[in-house]
């Protein structure tokens, strides 16, 4: 019975993951359809475009061509009007004379004769006909505007559509995921000198598998893309998989999508979790900020019974103002003097990484991990159930890794932001200059239950960075030194009753910090 029961389980299972197939693909089938008209009238829309243009192009060469025989019909008749001109002048001209000669044949007196015929000569001499060029200074010849067009209609009878890129193939195998990067690389199954360039899109999904038509996120583009690899820098991975496609273009026309690959792109995301922040805390989703009037109005009584007995260092701000009962959720708020926010999801396995900005002016901080149990008076470092590195910029710079109370001052330039790495397994907690993975310090921790990521700020503010990879250089390191720190000092966090022999605990001294 219940191994048929098990057997129908799973058939139960098999036919529920097919029915989700093929509802995905009928959703397919209908955007695809629903697209193929879209698309349609776009192409239809986009030949209307192009002949319009030609039809401009044509028109407006048929215009400059005309314009071209009227101006030399104009240059060439004003040349021959001139000439034609001047012609009817000599012509007329040769004409008096002639008559003038005939007449002078006529003459019998000598003297009037030879005066006559000197007249004659000069003016003969002079005359324009005798000086004016026999020859058109244009011919009647306009054989040098005609235009042959039989390549271009012969190129416009064979007109057609240019041929459609094929779809590229992404090749799985080539693509990489790391440093919160995403390198796609892809190949044409066919060569084709035509192309231009290449589009890639991409968007986060939750789903694994093929991407789905209805999908909580739209693509986004990246164009003009020349090579067939893409490197997309500066992700952050807030879902656990992205959807990549790609398409090839050339000048005319764009081809169909690659089919789609899915790539994981799993890191460790969370927030602040505000309903354990102190009330002189501003939190958002990813920045705490100290606010010195948050919290006005507890009683004074209430106040008085947080702070007794605690050995923290007051703040020089500290007014005589009372602050509200912590409202509870959860857990209860912190409070006194721990200024402290917990991340709002817990850590119970595998490796992961985050970093932390800090505000230029912060006067003190802290990064670290910490039990749930944490309590609600504790400060960070101060307390078996929690670790963290503290950044004093007040009265006296300090810059130390802190546990149990105790305090191993650090030997290194203090980074503009934090990186912290948590092998919860491995039992480690490290923590690197995010800007060039040096690494600050280790602790080495025996992990008894779930840690959630914990922070403490005073005077300033943090900005958090989530849905980072490990960066390569950080899993190098620590596959290099095993998670022993290198040249910085790793502390040995192992119950005290059972430290070992390299613990320092017990060497160091008890610090206070606001």
């Amino acid at each position: 019975m219940d191994s048929q029961k098990d057997a129908l389980h799973r058939i139960i299972a098999t036919l529920a993951n097919k029915n989700e197939e093929l509802q995905n693909f009928i959703e397919t089938l209908n955007h695809t359809l629903g697209r193929v008209q879209v698309n349609s009238t776009q192409v239809v829309s986009d030949l209307e475009e192009e002949f319009d243009t030609l039809y401009s192009i044509l028109d407006e060469m048929k215009e400059s061509m005309t314009n071209n025989i009227k101006q030399e019909t104009v240059r060439k008749s004003h040349e021959l009007q001139n000439q034609l001109t001047q012609s009817t002048s000599a012509l007329e001209s040769a004409e008096e004379l002639l008559e003038f000669a005939n007449n002078a044949l006529h003459i019998t007196d000598e003297g009037d004769f030879t005066k006559a015929a000197k007249q004659i000569k000069d003016r003969v001499t002079m005359a324009p006909a005798f000086r004016l060029t026999l020859k058109p200074k244009a011919t009647d010849n306009m054989t040098h505007l005609m235009v042959d067009f039989s390549q271009e209609r012969q190129l416009l009878q064979g007109l057609k559509f240019l041929p459609v890129p094929g779809a590229p193939e992404i090749m799985l195998g080539d693509c990489l995921v790391i440093d919160n990067e995403v390198t796609v690389a892809w190949r044409m199954p066919v060569e084709d000198s035509k192309i231009d360039h290449y589009i890639l899109e991409y968007r986060k999904t939750k789903h694994e598998g093929l991407p789905r038509v209805k999908d909580e996120q739209r693509w986004e583009v990246v164009d003009d893309i020349k090579s067939t690899e893409h490197t997309l820098q500066g992700l952050r991975f807030d879902t656990r998989f992205m959807n990549f496609r790609v398409r090839a273009c050339n000048k005319a026309a764009a081809g169909d999508y690659s089919d789609p690959v899915t790539l994981e792109t799993r890191a460790f995301n969370f927030g602040f979790d505000s309903t354990s922040s102190h009330l002189n805390l501003k939190v958002e989703d990813r920045s705490v900020e100290w606010d010195p009037q948050g919290g006005k109005g507890v009683d004074s009584k209430v106040k008085g019974k947080e702070n007794k007995g605690r050995s923290g260092t007051p703040s020089p701000k500290r007014t005589s103002l009372t602050r509200s009962p912590a409202p509870r959720g959860a857990r209860d708020r912190f409070t006194g003097e721990s200024y402290t926010v917990l991340g709002d999801t817990s850590v119970e396995s595998g490796q992961h990484y985050w970093e932390v900005k800090p505000q230029k002016d912060c006067k003190s901080y802290s990064v670290g991990l910490a039990y749930r149990n944490l309590g609600k008076f504790d400060q960070l470092g101060k307390t078996s159930t929690s670790w963290c590195i503290h950044i004093n910029n007040w009265l006296q710079n300090s810059f130390a890794a802190k546990h149990n109370n105790k305090a191993k001052n650090l030997d290194v330039p203090v980074p503009d932001s934090v990186g912290v790495y948590c092998d919860f397994d491995r039992g480690q907690l490290s923590f690197y200059n995010a800007e060039n993975k040096q690494l600050l310090h280790t602790f080495k921790v025996k992990f008894t239950q779930p840690v959630v990521p914990a922070f403490m700020v005073w005077c300033g503010g943090l900005t958090l960075s989530t849905g980072l990879q490990i960066p390569s250089a950080v899993r190098s390191f620590q596959k290099t030194e095993n998670g022993l720190g290198g040249s910085n000092s790793s502390i040995c966090q192992q119950d005290p009753a059972e430290a070992c022999d390299i613990c320092l605990y017990d060497k160091l001294p008890s610090v206070d910090v606001p």
